[in-house]
């Protein structure tokens, strides 16, 4: 009896190769595994080309839901970026694939799991680790790591010699990762700093020059931190995502051109685009100011950075991201209420905060008169915090003094 190998099987340029790749240089059966986190593909025509590329057996799952609920629920109340720009829309999907991949390797049998992700990329780092902290036993076959094929040039002559049909040419040969968070576009001619990114790459978001003329009005409402209505209406998790990137993209919100720090220790350029994204991650910002007091938001912001970084690297399935997410919901209990914004060329305008747990209060923070606080305290409070920069001062003068008098 053949031994099995789950394949992490996206119907792409690589994956489209590694089936004929396996089979003739591993006597192993292999087991697609499509995840549909909202890529918005034909999964029937993948689970087509997966058998007619020689899988012999092919699982196609929707866990668009479990990808809203488990991990992007959880980055936009830790408010996580990476490098303080990435909305992390590849890394957020990963652990929910990896998770699948090993409980299809249980039900199979397999002691194999098999990526396509590059070596130079991090995606390998992320499937592995997630994949090690949920079965530690089971053994990774990653390509691209021990295989003749250098280039996607070389993907290419090999994928149209075992007449595999692909869509990517020598002249399209960008790298996209598509789902119902975003679309990360690599590769070509973006690679190369001096070029400007082309409109033509985009997939999920118009560009400016074709954003509607039209501003727009939108009213989100958190629960504790987690999105639940648009215009008073309730939508299900993944109705918010993709009502939101409907309206983000007519108005060109959501593109970021950016040069990251790669955890394999190279620089890479991505085009990334997140219409929906943006506008929570930014509804939720607004909403956060209100209602959390000084102390608690600077230390999350600090957390964020730190919870960020962890689900860019792969760590997922550690305690310290639970440990984190403890945190971040205790922040959240008072983190509701309604933001309404105005959207217009790729911009995000406040228009109004609608809560009962604002700790902004205007009889305070007015410049009028108030019983809370009065104008003169202020002169003790800052005798007290200039203190130390009067020490110093002081300090600094008597030693000047000092060597005046000797010479």
């Amino acid at each position: 009896m053949k031994e099995k190998v789950v394949l992490a099987y996206s119907g792409g340029l690589d994956t489209s190769i590694i089936i004929p790749w396996l089979k003739e240089n591993y006597d192993i059966e292999v087991i697609a595994v499509s995840v549909n986190v909202g890529q918005e593909e034909n999964m029937v025509e993948v689970y087509e080309k997966a058998l007619k590329s020689g899988a012999a057996k092919v699982y196609v799952d929707d866990l668009s839901e479990k990808f809203v609920t488990e991990t992007i629920f959880k980055a936009i109340k830790a408010e996580a970026k990476y490098e303080g720009k990435y909305l992390l829309g590849t890394s957020l999907a990963r652990p929910i694939i990896a998770k699948r991949l090993v409980e299809v390797a249980h039900l199979e049998g397999a002691k194999y799991i098999c990526h396509g992700c590059t070596g130079k990329g991090n995606d390998q780092v992320r499937f592995e680790a997630s994949i090690a902290a949920l079965d530690p036993t089971i053994k990774i076959i990653a390509p691209w790591r021990i295989w003749d094929i250098k280039s996607r040039e070389d993907a290419i002559e090999y994928a149209n010699k075992n007449n595999i049909p692909i869509t990517v040419t020598k002249e399209k040969i960008y790298s996209v990762d598509a789902n119902l968070w975003h679309t990360s576009t690599e590769g070509g001619d973006i690679e190369y700093l001096e070029n400007e990114h082309q409109n033509h790459v985009y997939k999920k978001c118009l560009p400016l020059e074709k954003a509607t003329n039209t501003p727009e009005y939108i009213e989100i409402y958190f629960e504790k931190g987690i999105p639940t209505k648009i215009n008073g209406k309730k939508l299900s998790p993944v109705e918010i995502v993709k009502v939101l990137n409907e309206i983000g993209s007519k108005h060109g919100i959501g593109v970021i051109d950016i040069i990251e720090n790669r955890l394999v220790g190279m620089k890479s350029r991505g085009i990334y685009e997140t219409p929906g994204g943006t506008i929570l991650y930014e509804a939720h910002n607004i909403l956060e100011s209100a209602t959390l007091d000084k102390e608690a938001l600077h230390f999350k912001q600090m957390v964020s950075l730190k919870y960020g970084e962890l689900i860019y690297n792969g760590l997922w399935y550690s305690k310290i991201r639970e440990a984190i997410d403890a945190f971040i919901d205790e922040t959240q209990e008072n983190v509701s209420g309604t933001v309404k914004m105005k959207l217009y060329k790729g911009f995000i305008k406040p228009a109004g905060i609608f809560t009962e747990n604002a700790l902004y209060d205007y009889s305070i923070s007015s410049f009028g008169d108030s019983e809370l606080y009065d104008h003169k305290d202020a002169q003790g409070f800052i005798n007290l915090f200039t203190l130390p920069l009067k020490i110093k001062a002081m300090k600094k003068i008597n030693k000047e003094n000092k060597y005046e008098d000797i010479s």
